[in-house]
């Protein structure tokens, strides 16, 4: 593979260098600046070998760097060996941010060459400001090229653009109308100060219309656009997307069916006047991408603001979070039922981490209003659960043994929902010191589980709860604590997040009542083990006193946390009384769904300490 890559990069500076390009940047991202994409858009991956979610990639005439962050460090480590590619940390002491680094090595006159429609407007911007500006005392007067989709040239065997059929989501699960949604859209979009909305963040389109498509693995979206005026809503979308049913709510609601291709050119045509004078337009500098802002901003005035639907998107109605905590209940059943089947099977029958991938995912294709899963399964044994996104592939996984700890993070999508959870287990054996690391793992999730705060605060106030535990004997986690959970979309969904390092150029969200979140601490120690324990929680309105509106948090994940890796040493009595509280909960939330073998079992491993 070393050689391929090799091959690929030179092919590249070859049409770099007819093109007079410099520098070539590809990040991860699809025209949406989505976390998770396509085949057709992972040209990132196709040129370096890296098979990260996250990451981007820089080519010079001599040489190639890939930034990622550190959930991915070792992983990238492994996967760029003998590329050629240099793996720049990000946020590592000394690292520089790709702009900081273009910034550096490139010479006035020399050319930056990307595809605009995979680099977010805010990206491109900054680009844009730190070297072609020429105002600055250190800028560089560089070109850029936003027009050249180098990898379309290169790249034979190519995906094609995929597409498939879209589906509406009744009203008794969204539980809110596409109409009710687009009314407060709009009013979002006057407060703001603008006429007109673009759209392009593909789960937010898909929580505005209360539709969902198939075109991304794992996450219910279409590729589409969405243009909102005070009257009109015009969605564009590939027209072998649209079935009947589409046509027909689409027609009903209002909304004009424009061809997914034809966004630039609507764009580059339409009349902004409005009201007898040049209408606004707001858009997400962070999502929509620099090639239509480019369009739109030359025609029109533009206001950068957050998307209205992101925050109305994140607050889960009473209908979604009922339909949520029933799914949940059976999702939670079901990883129950594959820790009971691991315990009893291992050392029996070989199990590989691909096998124990395989029987939780079928478990969970079992039940009732299953759509798929909502990421790949990361089914982690040993040392390969220090990557924290691993993904065991046939042939190269691990067999599991009566010993040593194993990871599994994974959840589905369901009608009346979207799930994540992550459990380690003792499979036998275990050092003391994982024990220490397990035992204050757990300690760490269910002091953030019973967090109590005032309205206002945001994550990073929280995050230092679900640290200090492990920050106490010196160690840390390269990745947040919490992201937000979608409803039957991105299993990952903003604005909310818990973490301490603030991320640069976006504001951080307040956790507002009906927000649900990950709680997800970890150990991971690089050629020896990884631990995670995750639980999703649901933020709530608590009493209000003199002193303010307090919020705290109700559980929506019911699992065992495995007492055979608990060491009580490294627990206070609150601590106790907190894993024996949440066992009776998970016993008594999940028994129904089990058969008289499991739930005996499950009395017996959730019984207090």
């Amino acid at each position: 593979m070393d050689g391929v890559i090799k091959g690929r990069l030179e092919s590249l500076r070859q049409e770099m260098e007819k093109e007079g390009v410099d520098y070539y940047l590809i990040p991860t991202s699809d025209f949406h600046n989505s976390e998770y994409v396509n085949d057709y858009f992972k040209a990132r991956e196709y040129f370096s070998g890296f098979t990260g979610s996250n990451g981007s990639l820089v080519v010079g005439r001599e040489m190639a760097g890939l930034w990622t962050d550190g959930r991915y460090f070792i992983q990238a480590e492994k996967e760029l060996e003998g590329s050629g590619i240099t793996l720049f940390r990000m946020q590592e002491e000394g690292v520089p941010e790709i702009p900081d680094f273009l910034k550096e090595k490139m010479q006035d006159g020399q050319t930056l060459g990307f595809d605009g429609r995979t680099v977010s407007c805010l990206e491109g911007r900054k680009l844009e400001k730190m070297l072609g500006s020429g105002q600055g005392e250190n800028d560089r007067k560089v070109k850029i090229r936003y027009d050249m989709d180098l990898a379309g040239r290169i790249w034979a065997e190519r995906p094609q653009l995929p597409s498939h059929s879209v589906w509406v989501l009744p009203e008794e699960v969204s539980g809110k109308s596409a109409q009710d949604k687009l009314k407060e859209v709009r009013e979002k979009i006057a407060q703001a100060g603008a006429e007109y909305l673009l759209l392009s963040k593909l789960d937010d389109l898909m929580w505005l219309l209360n539709i969902r498509g198939n075109d991304v693995e794992c996450n219910p979206v279409a590729l589409s656009y969405g243009f909102i005026t005070p009257e009109e809503m015009y969605f564009f979308i590939q027209p072998s997307e649209v079935t009947q049913e589409l046509e027909a709510y689409v027609a009903s609601n209002g909304i004009v069916l424009k061809p997914y291709d034809e966004i630039m050119t609507f764009l580059e045509n339409y009349n902004y006047t409005c009201d007898g004078k040049l209408g606004k337009a707001l858009l997400d500098e962070g999502n929509v991408n620099y090639a239509l802002y480019k369009m739109l901003s030359g025609k029109t005035c533009c206001i950068s603001g957050e998307n209205p639907t992101e925050q109305l998107k994140a607050r889960k109605n009473d209908t979604e979070l009922e339909h949520m905590e029933e799914v949940y209940r059976k999702d939670s059943a079901a990883l129950i039922k594959f820790i009971y089947w691991l315990k009893h099977n291992i050392g029996k029958q070989e199990i590989t981490e691909v096998s124990a991938a395989e029987y939780l995912d079928n478990l969970r294709r079992k039940l009732d209003g299953f759509v798929e899963l909502s990421f790949p399964t990361i089914s982690a044994y040993k040392e390969n659960a220090a990557m924290m996104h691993y993904e065991a592939t046939p042939g190269s996984c691990k067999t599991l043994a009566p010993e040593g700890l194993y990871l599994v993070d994974s959840g589905g999508q369901y009608m009346g929902g979207t799930t994540d959870v992550t459990r380690t287990v003792a499979l036998g054996e275990i050092s003391g010191e994982m024990k220490k690391h397990f035992t204050l793992t757990a300690v760490a999730m269910l002091q953030l589980t019973h967090a109590k705060f005032l309205y206002g605060c945001t994550g990073r106030n929280l995050d230092v709860l679900a640290r200090q535990p492990l920050w106490n004997i010196g160690i840390d986690y390269k990745c947040g604590t919490g992201h937000g959970i979608g409803y039957i979309l991105n299993v990952h969904e903003g604005p909310q997040n818990i973490r301490w390092r603030p991320v640069s150029d976006k504001k951080e969200a307040i956790l507002e009542e009906g927000m649900v979140v990950s709680n997800e601490p970890g150990v991971y120690r690089e050629g020896s083990h990884g631990i995670r324990t995750e639980n999703i929680l649901v933020v709530r309105r608590g009493e209000k006193t003199a002193d303010g509106q307090f919020m705290y948090f109700d559980t929506l994940t019911y699992a065992p946390i495995d007492r055979e890796a608990i060491d009580t040493q490294y627990m206070q009595p609150v601590d106790i009384e907190r894993l024996n509280g949440y066992h009776a909960a998970v016993y008594e939330k999940t028994a129904p769904y089990l058969t008289e073998e499991e739930r005996a079992w499950l009395a017996e491993v959730t019984a207090p300490v």
